[in-house]
């Protein structure tokens, strides 16, 4: 495994982790209960967080095959849940049916940054360096 993939792989880890704690921190801290839909993108981005440290050690080249297709289950998940909670999709149309709803705004920060979109730049900034990974480094070696 070359210096670039482990420093790319690295920068993934970091980003699962950051996405990780702010999820918990959102929960746990400030005590806005998650939706079905949260509860999807966790899924999804928790095992992350041990996929690139676990290769960080073993190999950039087999977390990519563990990591991408969470991570597309992820970012797809994201993208739902954003077309939802900005009514571009129908609330009718959510799988949040009891509890919390997938439109609950918790926070706004510069009138567009929400917590689906925090997910959507996670999922999206993760995907975009493994993909560059597979384009570039893997086929280096």
């Amino acid at each position: 495994m070359n210096e670039t993939s482990t420093k790319l792989n690295f920068i993934c880890w970091i980003i699962a982790a950051i996405a990780t704690c702010g999820s918990l921190f959102f929960s746990e801290v400030m005590e806005f209960p998650p939706c079905v839909l949260c509860w999807y993108q966790r899924i999804a981005m928790y095992p992350l967080v041990a996929i690139f440290l676990v290769g960080s050690f073993r190999g950039a080249r087999e977390s990519y095959a563990f990591a991408l297709p969470l991570v597309i289950i992820g970012w797809l998940t994201a993208v739902y849940h954003n077309l939802l909670h900005y009514e571009i999709v129908p609330e009718s149309a959510s799988p949040c049916r009891e509890g919390v709803s997938c439109a609950t705004v918790y926070i706004d920060w510069l009138g567009f940054i929400t917590i689906p979109m925090l997910s959507f730049f996670a999922f999206s900034l993760i995907g975009a360096i493994l993909i560059y990974m597979k384009r570039t480094q893997f086929n280096e070696q």
